[in-house]
């Protein structure tokens, strides 16, 4: 299943990849080594950790190599921003509180709510995609609450 990235996105993934196979590996593998030449490994501590580890950083490297492969890079350029959709920065008036937010909707593995990049697959980014500027968007959060924003803005950046 292909799974949405950005082009920065996606350089992270190899980067951390790269970083993963290159560094990380032959650190456990070096790991595994020591704890194994300390003698009987039905009761090594060392050795169990380091091997768990192992298998950890594997399963690690697995799925991002998944994610490389089945990665469709968007392409900002073909982007629509009449109306609210992944990549897009939508400013919102809570109608509520009359306070102004600001989301970038991305793919799941970019969102930093720090920085105001949430996933699209979010209960507030799904209840905003497909508005346009002007749209109410009534948003029912998993706790049972309900969010009420008006769409003020639509934007890449």
């Amino acid at each position: 299943m292909a799974s949405y990235v950005t082009k920065v996105g996606l350089d992270k993934m190899k980067a951390e990849l790269e970083q993963l196979e290159t560094i990380e590996r032959p650190k456990i593998t070096a790991q595994i080594a020591e704890a194994r030449d300390k003698g009987d490994l039905s009761e090594n501590a060392e050795y169990d950790a380091a091997k768990e580890a192992q298998g950890m950083l594997e399963m690690k490297i697995s799925k991002l190599k998944n994610l490389i492969v089945n990665g469709k890079v968007i392409d900002e350029t073909q982007l629509d921003t009449s109306k609210v959709s992944i990549l897009t920065t939508v400013r919102l008036k809570n109608n509520t509180t009359k306070g102004e937010q600001k989301f970038t909707l991305v793919p799941d593995n970019e969102s930093d709510l720090k920085l105001g990049k949430i996933s699209v697959n979010t209960p507030i980014a799904k209840g905003l995609l497909g508005k346009v500027v002007g749209d109410n968007a009534e948003i029912l959060l998993p706790n049972g609450n309900k969010l009420s924003f008006e769409v003020l803005e639509i934007y890449l950046g």
